[in-house]
């Protein structure tokens, strides 16, 4: 079967664009041009959505809110707003990539291709542990001990990146690289503060700091010395 995905803009000149490049390259494409409209087609369960924010009705913020209360489809947010701190709210949101337009459809279809991979493996249910931390890659709950704790989507590639490299140092760069792709400068300060998200949810029942910064370089999923 054809990967689908729900392409989301009021702009017709871009979903008729969109649809037209994505059909050619295999995808089967449905278009939605408000926020309702977006919210009644993905209860057909499409492999992923190209979502806009600014849409009459109701803004793709809310759409994406609404969504994550029942549903784990992709959500790529293609729009116009380029502030790092409107990138952070979109992942945040629930978003699990965020380009801006004006963009190169080359880039968009190379980022369809890389959520569409790391959604097939995940459904291969999966534990990665270390210590007394582990996360589930099919539901993406994480437990520390007895303790179970939700993530957001980015929360949750970070976290299963460390723990697929437990007690190696990662640089900055390699985190960046690997978790957010090309949108965010070097000056940005995201990676820190996702690592802040998880680290309160790491430690929020009083456990001993799981990620440690490494000064200069990044960071590390290692155990403290006594």
């Amino acid at each position: 079967m054809r990967p689908r995905i729900l392409v989301v803009d009021d702009d017709a000149k871009i979903t008729s664009m969109l649809k037209r490049a994505l059909t050619y390259e295999g995808y089967e494409v449905e278009v939605a041009s408000t926020g309702p409209q977006a919210l009644a087609l993905a209860a057909n369960q499409p492999d992923l959505i190209i979502l806009d924010i600014m849409l009459p009705g109701i803004d793709g913020l809310a759409v994406c809110r609404q969504l994550r209360t029942h549903s784990d489809i992709p959500i790529l947010m293609l729009t116009a707003r380029d502030d790092t701190a409107d990138r952070v709210l979109g992942l945040d949101t629930g978003a699990d990539d965020y380009l801006v337009k004006p963009f190169a459809l080359e880039e968009l279809l190379a980022r369809i291709r890389a959520i569409l991979r790391r959604r097939s493996r995940g459904k291969e249910s999966e534990i990665l542990r270390y210590s007394d931390l582990s996360l589930n890659t099919a539901t993406r709950e994480g437990k520390r001990g007895e303790r179970t704790f939700t993530l957001t989507a980015k929360e949750y590639e970070l976290l299963a990146y460390f723990l697929q490299n437990p007690m190696r140092v990662l640089t900055r760069d390699e985190l960046m690289t690997h978790i957010w792709g090309y949108d965010f400068s070097g000056e940005s300060n995201v990676l820190e503060v996702y690592i802040g998200y998880l680290r309160s949810k790491l430690e929020a029942g009083g456990e001993p700091r799981l990620i440690h910064t490494v000064r200069g370089v990044g960071y590390v999923l290692k155990e403290q010395k006594p």
